[in-house]
């Protein structure tokens, strides 16, 4: 069932932008979906991601810009004159239809052949062959999303566009549902784009990120380049958590710049280093800081603090997280593996930090320290 990547049917967003009366929702977006590729839509509410959604879908009208599915202008086309279809949060099925039948009815409308094999093959693809007689309340949430998938791949769109589909469920049934989702993508070999605002999801399930905020696109990439070299405060703090810490460039040292950070100079590699001017800010993940007892030794040469004070431990199972107070009062988030090797720091044990170079990135210091950050 899987088909071969086609440039061909890529889908190309040009200049796109979408004007409301009081706000513009989209500003001048360019992207490219190959064909065939699980892409994500990534951002916080109101950030243009849904309304980039809905104008692929034909469900809102660029205000400027055009949208392309190889060489098939489909900017102003109707919803139904597209190779599209959307599987929305609220499945949308029909309640009085069983699940076979829901899942045929388009193949029925356009009076397609071969009905029943077609039906079949997609309840087998979506393992729900023993529910075919069912009807959609007789069904858990996650059989209900999986039917209007299949109901939505039965049509054999050149792309699929899920809006929050699985928003629904619960944590458990989301986390299984995102390998299915992936694993069915994986075996038709459709392009799927998918808008969520949940991280973890598109990083489980997504080839490219495009991180949006504001009606723009922050940075696009792969899930793993996004996480480890993001380019702006906002993708640092929204994808994850980062320690953003004040310095000032000192200036290129072979394929590191070198950075002071309240007295302490740190390395940053030249292709992580983002920031133009004289200020920015050094960046480093939680887990990849390491914590100490005091002049024991860390296997994380080039980046040692000392002075550090524990102010908060939380264990949380696989990992315990620990906030450290550095001498120049800010607060660094520090996330240690429950190895078991290790004993436990308490609050107010004076402690050292250290992480390797590498593992660091430097970004502009005109940037809000903030942005990104969700309130809970």
């Amino acid at each position: 069932m899987s088909q071969a990547s086609d440039g061909s049917r890529s889908l190309h967003l040009s200049q796109v932008t979408k004007e409301f009366a009081a706000f513009t929702a989209v500003k001048s977006i360019d992207l490219e979906v190959p064909h065939g590729s699980f892409f994500a839509l990534l951002g916080p509410s109101g950030c243009g991601k849904t309304t980039t959604l809905r104008m692929v879908a034909g469900l809102e009208t660029p205000t400027s810009g055009s949208i392309r599915i190889g060489d098939t202008d489909i900017t102003y086309a109707k919803p139904y004159q597209r190779p599209v279809n959307t599987v929305f949060q609220s499945y949308a099925l029909f309640p009085h239809l069983d699940i076979y039948e829901n899942v045929a009815f388009g193949l029925r409308r356009r009076r397609s052949p071969e009905v029943d094999r077609q039906v079949k093959e997609m309840l087998e693809l979506v393992e729900l062959t023993s529910q075919a007689r069912k009807k959609p309340p007789q069904l858990s949430g996650g059989q209900q999303q999986r039917v209007a998938l299949a109901r939505a791949l039965i049509n054999r769109p050149d792309v699929l566009l899920l809006d929050e589909p699985l928003g629904a469920l619960d944590l458990k049934l989301r986390r299984a549902m995102q390998l299915e989702l992936k694993r069915i993508q994986t075996e038709v070999g459709l392009t799927f784009i998918h808008v969520t605002h949940d991280q973890e999801e598109a990083m489980t399930m997504a080839d490219t990120i495009a991180v949006m905020n504001a009606g723009e696109i922050e940075q696009m990439g792969a899930p793993n380049d996004l996480y480890e070299n993001p380019k702006t405060t906002f993708v640092a703090n929204f994808l994850g958590q980062s320690n953003l810490i004040a310095g000032k460039v000192l200036g290129p040292d072979g394929d590191f710049v070198k950075v002071d950070m309240h007295g302490v100079t740190v390395s940053i590699p030249v292709s992580r280093a983002h920031a133009a001017g004289a200020d920015g800010w050094i960046g480093i993940r939680p887990e990849k800081v390491l914590i100490a007892a005091v002049g024991e030794e860390i296997d994380a040469p080039g980046n040692h603090l000392d002075g550090g004070i524990v102010t908060d431990v939380s264990f949380v199972g696989v990992s315990t997280q620990y906030l450290v107070r550095m001498p120049w009062g800010q607060e660094l988030q520090v996330f240690e593996q429950n190895t078991g090797r290790r004993r436990l720091f308490a609050k107010g044990e004076t402690v050292d930090l250290s992480w390797r170079p590498e593992y660091a990135f430097l970004l502009d210091a005109s940037q809000d320290v903030t942005a990104g950050i969700e309130d809970d």
